[in-house]
């Protein structure tokens, strides 16, 4: 009878499952999930980090997620209210992307979590910080990062092995994590690709004006480096783990090759993104070929145009100074003179256009057609 009773004590109130009030929990400002040593798992929501602190001290092993509106400002006073210590935020907090630091017991680590709407990438922090038995994880309410994986929090927590050791346990999660930050960023180079398609098709409409081509280039160019810049960050932290040897962190070779997959993982996603940024590269090199070419054929167009106003210009000029000449008084002309004022109008002309389209071909200046 007193088992009975102390194992009641121990498992907590699990929440409904299913319609509004489990929707409820799963959005809430703070979550966390635990396993007990008896096997029981617990799930809720709540409003502060701290309030689960009953919780973590019963549980085998626990997650909390924390998402806030300002995390400048809440993530250092909801870390210190855990009791992790002021030194292990001020390092990560002043870092801008990513960060690592093991103070033997307690482990920090920073995180770019990414979000992109359309070329517009923005990368938010996202704080993993870890004690013997427990971690948290704090980030942006916009970046919302966790909201899946709440939901089948007991899913996970039912495949960490109740009788693993400690150290075992906090990798199996912490990994579980990472891969799921990975995921929801990995998702967003889709939208990327996306837009790129729409920037292709707008590069194929030989009718869109420059100034609408130029802006929109570069965006992708800013979208895909600033995608690169938070894949190469989350690569640095994971090669942290794989080689820190953290004493709250496993020895076992098998769950750290979980954590190299995560490096493969976050590997084969840098080289798509290059690939993209290759595919933009070729086809702005192809665009430009195509606009040098429409150049070419504009300036022979101009060119060609040139030449025979030159000629018109010298058909006109040649028999009108003659014309102008011969009708001084001076040469007494009369209508006998007709026949042959005609005569030498009309061979000058002839002789003249001819002599400058010759000079114009000789000098190779008439445009020559593109291949």
């Amino acid at each position: 009878m007193a088992k009975r009773r102390e194992k009641e004590k121990v498992q907590a109130p699990q929440p409904k499952q299913g319609g509004a009030e489990a929707r409820e929990i799963y959005e809430q400002t703070s979550f966390c999930s635990a396993l007990y040593p008896t096997g029981e798992r617990y799930r809720h929501g709540g409003d502060t980090p701290s309030a689960f602190l009953p919780i973590i001290n019963k549980a085998s092993v626990a997650w909390i997620d924390h998402c806030t509106e300002h995390f400048d400002k809440e993530a250092f006073e909801v870390a210190t209210s855990l009791g992790f210590s002021p030194s292990l935020l001020n390092s990560l907090l002043n870092e801008s992307m990513s960060g690592y630091e093991d103070f033997d017991d307690e482990l920090g680590l920073l995180l770019p979590a990414v979000l992109v709407e359309g070329f517009d990438v923005v990368t938010s922090p996202l704080l993993i910080l870890i004690r013997k038995n427990f971690m948290i994880t704090i980030h942006g309410a916009g970046v919302r990062r966790f909201v899946r994986l709440r939901r089948y929090s007991d899913s996970f927590m039912r495949k960490i092995p109740v009788k693993a050791k400690q150290n075992d346990k906090i990798t199996l999660l912490l990994v579980r994590l990472i891969d799921e930050n990975n995921d929801r960023n990995f998702d967003h180079l889709r939208e990327i690709e996306t837009h790129g398609d729409h920037l292709s098709r707008i590069l194929s409409d030989t009718n869109t004006p420059r100034h609408v081509l130029g802006p929109e280039i570069y965006n992708m160019k800013h979208a895909l480096i600033s995608y690169l810049n938070a894949l190469w960050s989350t690569l640095e932290v994971i090669n942290n783990l794989r080689y820190g040897d953290a004493e709250l962190l496993t020895d076992d070779s098998k769950i750290l090759r979980r954590i190299g997959g995560l490096a493969s993982d976050v590997n084969g996603q840098i080289g798509l993104a290059e690939h993209l940024s290759e595919v933009l590269a070729s086809g702005l090199e192809v665009l430009q070929s195509i606009y040098n070419n429409q150049l070419q054929i504009l300036n022979n167009k101009l060119a060609m145009l040139a030449t025979y106003l030159a000629v018109i210009g010298t058909a006109v000029l040649v028999p009108n100074t003659l014309a102008t000449i011969l009708s001084n008084p001076a040469f007494n002309m009369t209508p006998k003179d007709l026949w042959w004022f005609l005569a030498v109008l009309i061979v000058s002309t002839l002789a003249s256009v001819y002599v400058v389209y010759w000079w114009i071909q000789k000098s190779n200046l008439l445009p020559k057609s593109p291949e």
